[in-house]
């Protein structure tokens, strides 16, 4: 059994696979996913899991040197905005229409669906390195 709290195999192993500047998107259950890029979804109803709850057990795993969200977020949903700059307050944050965002989910190596029903609830990890 694993050690730490995400027990998701493709999860944990779309995070291992992950180099230097990969991306993994987390999105709410409403983010269109591009054909080609694998899917984890982890959606079993509306709010389960949360947007906050899975990016939590993610950054357990995952190093990250910049995240990406829709500027959006900043007026539609300044809970989660609020609660994402937390975890991030050393970390590079880009900014970009959310039209932008969907384009470039088509870079990343998985988008993780949540059961999130909240607007502009997702996020681009860029992976960095812990050396």
């Amino acid at each position: 059994m694993r050690k730490t709290q995400l027990i998701n195999s493709e999860v944990s192993y779309t995070i291992s696979k992950m180099g230097h500047t990969d991306s993994l998107t987390i999105g709410d259950c409403g983010l269109p996913i591009p054909d080609g890029v694998k899917r984890i979804d982890l959606a079993l109803k509306y709010g389960v899991p949360s947007f906050l709850e899975t990016l939590d057990t993610v950054l357990e795993e995952l190093c990250v040197e910049e995240i990406v969200i829709a500027e959006e977020i900043v007026e539609k949903n300044t809970n989660i905005y609020n609660e994402i700059l937390k975890r991030f307050e050393n970390i590079k944050v880009t900014m970009i229409s959310h039209e932008d965002f969907k384009k470039m989910t088509k870079e990343s190596k998985a988008v993780v669906r949540t059961g999130e029903c909240s607007p502009y609830a997702n996020i681009i990890l860029k992976s960095g390195v812990v050396f």
